[in-house]
């Protein structure tokens, strides 16, 4: 009698793990939760020139005093997030000399080395995060950048999706290099970029995910996104700008079609579907909502190096709280640069988990 019972429920044990590893093969791509990084690309601003803004601004100093290890490394970390700001600079040359090079010197010191094979005389989208001011960067040009997350990509096959938002940044910054606006044809470019790196099979585009609804919205809130199993080894693009940039890039692409980049516009548009609400404290609830309702969000657990000055975790547990899928972070390891061990982690030592 207890030999049977002992082996009905090792059947009932069975049965419950192959319904289980079944439910993990349906889970949708919305229902994951990834920790990645802000300005993925940056390297640390040198010390002189860091010392110096910090004379002139303290607080914007303190806010730039963060940066990462190579993009690879990140991914290797298990990061499936990434950010990357890019600069139109059709012609090349234009961020060439970069300001801060020549603040360092006239302060007595040797600045580091820089761009010594001249990528920057090159046409195409540059990859950096303020000119002049913090310029270094693991990857200069955008389409280097593209390049080694397709190479990791091709050698890590069935990974998690890696979602990358884009800043097409073109504000002017006082006393620096006056940036190009994003322009239509600017921001055709970044679609250009992505596709000469990027087959189609390794992308998840608006026309993928809408189908044959009638708009990319309709698709999320009445099929959903994609199973997660059906899209592991690709990457997903978002343009994480404000209204006029999305307007010019929606323009002739009615609900995205044929566009690379998710756009980050408000519900009740076409082209809703992945949102950008960076504050999770205050819109804790909103967030809530809309990951309920079927939207992706990404979010951020610190911001201008705050909360790792203070070790603050609040943010981080109500990003995690609110359901959203992205939350990004400038400490997924502790920082180098000031004594701190605030680090952004989930808790059994992992950056992706299926979301709670």
């Amino acid at each position: 009698m207890k030999k049977n019972y002992l082996n009905m429920l090792l059947s009932f044990c069975v049965l419950v793990m192959v319904n289980c590893q079944g439910q993990i093969q349906k889970e949708a791509l919305n229902q994951i939760q990834v920790i990645g990084s802000h300005n993925s690309y940056k390297i640390p601003i040198e010390q002189p020139l860091w010392e110096y803004l910090f004379e002139h601004d303290s607080r914007t100093a303190e806010s730039l005093q963060y940066g990462h290890p190579s993009l690879t490394e990140q991914l290797n970390l298990g990061l499936r997030n990434l950010e990357l700001d890019i600069f139109h600079d059709p012609l090349g040359g234009r961020f060439a000399n970069p300001g801060g090079i020549e603040i360092v010197k006239k302060r007595g010191a040797v600045p580091l080395p820089f761009d010594e094979k001249k990528i920057l005389e090159q046409p195409g989208l540059k990859m950096f995060h303020v000119q002049d001011i913090d310029f270094r960067s693991h990857q200069l040009l955008f389409k280097n950048g593209l390049k080694e997350l397709k190479k990791w990509s091709d050698k890590n096959l069935n990974h998690t999706p890696i979602i990358i938002l884009i800043n097409a940044k073109d504000s002017q910054v006082p006393q620096t290099k006056k940036p190009l606006p994003f322009t239509t044809a600017a921001l055709d470019s970044i679609d250009m970029e992505i596709k000469s790196v990027f087959p189609l099979e390794q992308l998840i585009t608006p026309d993928m995910v809408r189908g044959d609804f009638p708009s990319l919205e309709n698709a999320i809130l009445e099929k959903g996104w994609p199973e997660l199993g059906s899209v592991k080894g690709r990457f997903l693009f978002v343009l994480d700008e404000k209204k006029e940039k999305i307007d010019r890039y929606i323009k002739n692409h009615p609900s995205l079609k044929n566009r690379m980049l998710f756009v980050n516009s408000p519900e009740g548009n076409p082209e809703a579907a992945f949102r950008i609400i960076n504050d999770p404290v205050k819109d804790f609830d909103y967030i809530k909502e809309l990951v309920t309702k079927g939207y992706m969000i990404r979010t951020r657990a610190d911001a201008g190096t705050k909360e790792a000055r203070t070790m603050d975790y609040n943010r981080f547990e109500k990003a995690k709280a609110s359901g959203a899928q992205v939350i990004s972070t400038d400490y997924y390891i502790p920082s180098q640069l000031f004594p701190s061990q605030f680090q952004i982690i989930f808790k059994d030592g992992s950056y992706e988990r299926m979301n709670n």
